[in-house]
């Protein structure tokens, strides 16, 4: 990735420019362009794959993530607002689309909350009925925009690692180095509870307290991913599983699930500038096209 596009740079130049040192064209392509992309990339995929897991570790449903049960919709509502509604440049919509993913989770424990619990396919079903409602106000939003603006808000509904720079890269290393040790202290949980709640609560285990964080942690995660690149589709759903079949291990491995998602996205985002095109696809087109796929063999190979 460092070194295809637009200017090739071969791989020995690509280490030097790393460290600023020969082609002075060189280092402003690799390390001033390319790199932030790639660690910005990188760094929403760990956040994805992560979130994924928790919400399938939640649910016990690999149908779980956090753009199947609503989560991104929320985020993108609330940067459609802001782009829309109110003109705010990208700190605006960043923190928009935080806040939208929050008050979309919220509203979706609420209304899957019975008997004292939730969980399971009633928050998976919650989750794509609140989706369903949000996207069609996403779309209606941007048909009532002004088409500049309409264009501004389809561009980053798109999901892009376009004209990702260094200061991208600062909020987004800040939410994994803050977020992701917090939730990798609640894995071992998270695997227990997956035995049902019952048997949790007898291993002292306060199992709705515990969703309630770690679901918490999950939004913030796919929340900081959205305000970073947009809407990117399948990674979190196809992360968790894709580590599973790989290990071998029934319990949700957030750590690894982490990696597979920057190894997706990041793939994912290399893909795009290797297609013989002569346009750019938006990364988050390739993951829903790659996703697509991954979902149909995943429905065809399931016993329902």
């Amino acid at each position: 990735m460092l070194s295809t596009g637009t200017i090739t740079v071969p791989l020995p130049d690509v280490v030097a420019a790393i460290f600023g040192q020969g082609d002075p064209r060189d280092v402003t392509v690799v390390r001033d362009l390319r790199l932030p992309r790639f660690v910005t990339g990188a760094l929403v995929g760990a956040c994805l794959g992560m979130s994924g897991a928790i919400i399938q570790s939640i649910s016990r449903n690999p149908l779980g993530s956090p753009d199947v049960i609503g989560f991104t919709t929320g985020a993108a509502t609330g940067a459609i607002v802001q782009i829309i509604v109110f003109g705010g440049g990208a700190l605006a919509t960043g923190t928009s689309a935080v806040v939208g993913g929050v008050v979309c989770a919220l509203l979706v424990y609420t209304l899957s909350f019975r008997a004292g619990a939730t969980g399971g396919y009633r928050l998976i079903l919650v989750g794509i009925g609140v989706a369903a409602m949000l996207q069609a106000v996403n779309s209606l939003l941007v048909t009532r925009a002004d088409i500049d603006t309409a264009i501004s808000a389809q561009v980053w509904l798109s999901g892009s690692l376009n004209v990702r720079t260094w200061d991208y890269v600062g909020p987004v290393l800040v939410g994994v180095g803050l977020l992701g040790p917090a939730a990798l202290w609640f894995q071992r949980r998270l695997a227990l509870m997956e035995m049902g709640d019952e048997a949790s609560r007898q291993l002292g285990i306060r199992a709705e307290w515990v969703r309630l964080i770690t679901l918490a942690l999950a939004v913030a995660l796919a929340a900081v991913a959205v305000a970073a690149a947009g809407p990117i589709s399948f990674v979190a759903l196809a992360a968790p599983p894709l580590v599973k079949r790989l290990t071998r291990h029934p319990a949700p491995g957030l750590g690894s699930s982490a990696l597979m998602g920057a190894l997706l996205l990041a793939g994912a985002d290399a893909l795009t500038l290797l297609i013989p095109w002569d346009y750019a696809v938006p990364v988050g087109t390739m993951t829903g096209l790659l996703g697509g796929i991954y979902l149909a063999w995943l429905l065809g190979r399931s016993r329902i």
